[in-house]
């Protein structure tokens, strides 16, 4: 599966559009996390254990996408972007969407 956030794949002809495919999920913190946080907060720096929460999180948006695309028989997905959003204090919800595309064979 080819996977890209430019309009189209460089060297292939795009020969259907299979639509729109998203995959999301919703994380929330906790209060381990919090407590590290927080104190990494009065001293500064990278809150490494919120980075691997949100990297985790795209990494999971990301694979529902491309588990959505492949059910429909795409050979790749072009166009893909990221969105975050707050459900609610402590929780977010992570966003990958692109468009399926069938590619011309060679």
């Amino acid at each position: 599966m080819i996977v890209t956030n430019t309009e189209s794949v460089p060297g292939k002809k795009v020969v259907k559009v299979l639509g729109v495919v998203k995959g999301n999920t919703v994380r929330a913190r906790f209060v381990g996390r919090d407590i590290i946080a927080g104190i990494k907060g009065l001293v500064g720096g990278e809150v490494s254990e919120y980075s691997t929460l949100m990297s985790e999180a795209r990494d999971d948006a990301f694979g529902r996408m491309v588990k959505e695309a492949e059910s429909l028989g795409a050979d790749a997905v072009v166009n893909i972007r990221f969105t975050t959003s707050n459900v609610m204090q402590g929780m977010a919800e992570i966003l990958a969407y692109g468009t399926a595309v069938k590619l011309e064979n060679e």
